[in-house]
């Protein structure tokens, strides 16, 4: 019932998205001592909807509005992982710190607690409209 509606899509998306945020800075952490180990990144989730009007994208109608795909799966497949073209490498060569790694699973963490307040207030709203509480 729930897979057709867009919100709980995109919701879901978002959480799989900064689980996978998770698993980069975790992976970054424990590779802080890597000799040569460049940090990694992902793409924003806000940068991985699809936001060119195409047929599968959502119609804004004010600005305020969240644009994306249907397709949770497809909006987590276009979150790629790349090089930190910010980070500064040590003399070593690698180019970790753990202070921001430290903000990126802040960031994960943030950024799944607001999927899953999305869900949950949508499903509120579902519930209420249905004339279930």
């Amino acid at each position: 019932m729930f897979q057709k509606l867009e919100i709980f899509q995109v919701a879901h998306a978002m959480a799989t998205h900064a689980g996978r945020l998770q698993v980069v800075a975790a992976q970054n952490m424990a590779n802080a001592d890597t000799p040569g180990y460049q940090a990694r990144d992902l793409t924003a989730f806000k940068d991985t909807l699809r936001l060119d009007g195409s047929k599968d994208a959502q119609r804004a109608t004010r600005t305020s509005h969240l644009n994306g795909t249907r397709n949770e799966e497809e909006i987590a497949g276009r979150a790629k992982v790349t090089l930190d073209k910010n980070a500064q490498s040590d003399p070593n060569g690698n180019s970790v710190a753990i202070e921001d790694e430290i903000l990126r699973a802040v960031d994960a963490k943030r950024q799944h607690d607001r999927a899953l307040a999305i869900y949950r207030s949508s499903l509120t709203i579902l519930r209420t409209s249905l004339g279930r509480s």
